[in-house]
């Protein structure tokens, strides 16, 4: 099924994210945590690949697993960082011979190493070059691209972002998703502006709970993600015990995803880290709201 298929009705969904292991060894860790999640029947789940491209074997095999075994439609990430054009091309079919219909075209997070290099040789230096080669090569992909109700943090400013945003979708994106975010406000002015510059595809809020306090600092480093006082004081509060702050997170989160819900929006994904507990108890809280325990 194509998540465009999902977004065309009136039903509100709520789909989760997971990522494969970074190592081999740890894959037999991992798959039954994503499996639990995969159990829950979401709308759809995704699926990551590490920075740099690594671990990207695993999220082909998970995404099929999730697809086949649990009736769950899926949506694997393709990044092009650091990638040759045959290589992607190599990606493309499998995804395609996998028959997952779905793909979020990203250009992917740079390891520490990559950010020193000089990029100018890369074959793709944006998500847009792969959207475009996506379209290009005759799969019939529904493609998601990521957006920034922030700024992305690589742009000037918030006018130069949507620009580019707008060639993503001029370029082949069916929907977005968006980075995490703490205050819903800043995803409402962001979506007036985008709505202002052209941009009508749907766009997908990405909520993610924080469920300990050394998740905080990898939350702004990976978003830039503007931290209200409301949330802070909860950190400050509940940050020294685990169970508490697991439990304030969630409650965070569950709050985030209402508020969204009843403003109308149709869909909100949510980085569940892999942690079936979250994603079980944030599907628990909206379930009567969102009107079902599993798929429409």
């Amino acid at each position: 099924m194509k998540l465009t298929e999902l977004f065309s009705g009136e039903a509100l969904h709520l789909s989760f994210e997971v990522f494969p292991p970074k190592t081999d060894m740890a894959f037999d860790a991992v798959q039954p945590a994503i499996e639990e999640i995969a159990a829950l029947k979401p709308s759809f789940m995704s699926v990551t690949y590490g920075a740099g491209g690594g671990t990207s074997r695993y999220t082909l095999e998970i995404a099929k697993t999730v697809k086949e075994r649990f009736g769950v439609p899926t949506l694997a990430h393709l990044t092009c960082v650091s990638s040759t054009r045959e290589t992607v091309r190599e990606k493309i079919e499998q995804i395609r011979a996998a028959g997952i219909e779905n793909v979020m075209a990203l250009r992917g997070d740079l390891t520490p190493e990559m950010k020193g290099q000089d990029r100018g040789g890369w074959a793709y230096r944006h998500a847009l070059d792969l959207i475009r080669d996506i379209r290009e090569s005759g799969a019939d992909f529904c493609i998601g691209g990521a957006c920034y109700p922030e700024v992305h943090p690589e742009s000037a400013d918030q006018r130069e972002d949507i620009r580019f945003l707008r060639e993503k979708v001029d370029a082949g994106c069916s929907f977005l998703t968006t980075q995490m975010f703490f205050d819903n406000n800043l995803l409402y002015n962001f979506l007036y502006k985008i709505r202002e510059a052209g941009i009508t595809v749907p766009v997908i809020p990405g909520i993610m709970p924080i469920t300990n306090a050394n998740q905080v600092a990898r939350a702004i480093q990976l978003s830039g993600s503007f931290m209200p006082r409301r949330f802070a004081s909860l950190v400050d509060r509940f940050g020294g015990n685990p169970e508490a702050m697991k439990q304030a997170g969630i409650a965070y989160a569950t709050d985030q995803i209402i508020d969204l819900f009843a403003n109308g929006i149709r869909c909100v994904h949510v980085y569940s880290m892999n942690k079936p507990d979250v994603a079980r108890k944030i599907q628990e809280n909206v379930s009567a709201i969102i009107g079902r325990g599993g798929l429409s």
